[in-house]
């Protein structure tokens, strides 16, 4: 398996939310009652605000802007969601390259890079919590009071391969089609002892498996309920097979997502 994220170099490894008052301009959106389904088309353009291009910027680098993921506004306040392996590493931010977010503004959609922070991380994970700069943007509704459910529809929005074709935010559809519990293995098998194997099972979490094809640059979109219209999950990592180039050529149309549980109990873990 691998991290769905813009570039090949990269292996992503694998509560209560307190109420907090919209800013002034943002508008929240809200999942539609049990048993209507959402209309597809409206639910993409109502999101497009919601869903960013993360990447680093350097002045005077060709090209300035690079693309790293997905992420999607997940709180009032500006606060995005994406994946830890998503974010760059100390090494890849030298001369005065930083952490931006592009987010599609205005009637145009016209594209408007902003300066983010690092606010928390999972790193057990593979989750990030960013604040970004500036006027308020639409938060995405999260799944609070209904469980992703095996079998429900779901769409999964991001920008695949980043800016090959141009950004510009794609729609995938699929099934949730197993939950299953996950845990990261040890850096060495000669770790696995019986203490370890056993911290193992304490650490595990739930991941949802998709039958819905994802690629490079989805990682840290949002998985959306088309019977809601409320997140999920999280799209974190895309079954390979072969090479990883593969992922592109021959895709397996097998994907995984981090549950939405975990976003909110990281909205709520103290800093």
């Amino acid at each position: 398996m691998m991290g769905a994220g813009c570039s090949f170099s990269r292996r992503s490894v694998v509560g209560w939310l307190a109420m907090v008052s919209l800013p002034s301009g943002a508008q929240e959106h809200t999942p539609s009652r049990a048993g209507t389904q959402v209309d597809l088309p409206t639910l993409i353009k109502r999101s497009r605000s919601s869903v960013l291009l993360i990447g680093t910027f350097g002045e005077t680098d060709s090209p300035r802007f690079l693309f790293r993921g997905t992420g999607f506004v997940a709180a009032a306040g500006n606060l995005v969601i994406t994946n830890k392996h998503v974010l760059p590493e100390g090494g890849e931010m030298t001369g005065g390259r930083r952490l931006v977010v592009q987010a599609a503004t205005g009637p145009a959609g016209r594209w408007v890079m902003r300066e983010v922070e690092v606010l928390k991380l999972d790193r057990e994970r593979d989750l990030a919590l960013l604040r970004v700069q500036g006027e308020a943007l639409n938060p995405l509704a999260l799944a609070m009071d209904q469980v992703a459910q095996e079998g429900k529809g779901v769409a999964i929005l991001g920008f695949p391969v980043g800016g090959a074709l141009g950004f510009s935010l794609v729609t995938h559809r699929g099934i949730i089609s197993s939950i299953a519990p996950i845990a990261l293995p040890q850096a060495s098998a000669q770790a696995l002892n019986e203490k370890s194997i056993r911290k193992l099972r304490e650490r595990s979490f739930n991941i949802l498996q998709l039958d819905a094809t994802a690629y490079p640059g989805n990682s840290g979109g949002p998985v959306i309920d088309l019977e809601t219209g409320a997140v999920v999950g999280v799209l974190n990592m895309v079954l390979i097979k072969g090479s990883r180039e593969t992922a592109l050529t021959n895709p397996t149309g097998i994907s995984y997502a981090l549950p939405v549980e975990l976003v909110t109990n990281l909205l709520a873990r103290p800093d």
